[in-house]
């Protein structure tokens, strides 16, 4: 391995010759608020369901009946919900991840109920942050199905206006999750398999 390892840096030095000329780096990285901001929501919804979650533009006063409709439909009776979390389902038991429930009596429930940090609009990313509304990390990876509230003040243009924006939660040390549609794997011969690292099914909920 060894000879084969020196044998190809050689050639490479040889053809590049004694004084390789250095290309210049373009630095101009983009940076918080370069991105096209105008249609960011509808731009969110479209990248979102690209990833194949499913996308319910609701308004504020409509979110618990949404909620609630959406969990009859797919089952859903005994649910964890964020200890910062508002909302009230009709019909859905929530249990409140306060003190934190444990892995086992996670996987024991339907699904989960959070908030967000910010959702992006470039790449359909859901951000979760660790505080109240998003809940801690695991409260969101175990549970097989994620019920996630998204409002529209709180969808971004780009990935570096986000960066921007989780200034405090970097700085208090929480952890900052990115969610790009429901949790899928493939293997070497690119088979799709769902629910390996986090929730198969994922609802997003965008609230006027």
């Amino acid at each position: 391995m060894d000879a084969a390892r020196a044998e190809i840096l050689g050639r490479v030095r040889s053809a590049l010759g004694p004084a390789p000329a250095v290309p210049e780096v373009d630095r101009r990285y983009r940076g918080a608020g370069d991105a096209e901001a105008a249609g960011i929501v509808e731009r969110f919804c479209e990248r979102v369901a690209d990833y194949r979650a499913t996308v319910h533009r609701v308004s504020e006063a409509g979110l618990a009946a949404a909620l609630s409709d959406r969990c009859g439909a797919l089952g859903a009776r005994r649910i964890a919900v964020a200890p910062g979390a508002p909302w009230l389902v009709d019909g859905v038991d929530l249990v409140a991840d306060d003190p934190p429930l444990g892995a086992r009596a996670l996987d024991g429930l339907d699904g989960v109920l959070s908030g967000c940090a910010l959702a992006i609009a470039e790449t359909g990313t859901i951000v979760l942050d660790g505080g109240p509304a998003s809940g801690r990390r695991a409260l969101t990876l175990v549970p097989d199905l994620h019920l996630c509230v998204v409002f529209e003040r709180q969808v971004v243009a780009g990935v570096p206006d986000a960066i921007a924006a989780l200034g405090d939660a970097a700085r208090d040390g929480r952890p900052i999750t990115f969610v790009s549609g429901p949790s899928a794997t493939s293997d070497i011969e690119l088979n799709r398999v769902e629910g390996v690292h986090g929730p198969r099914t994922l609802e997003v909920f965008v609230t006027t």
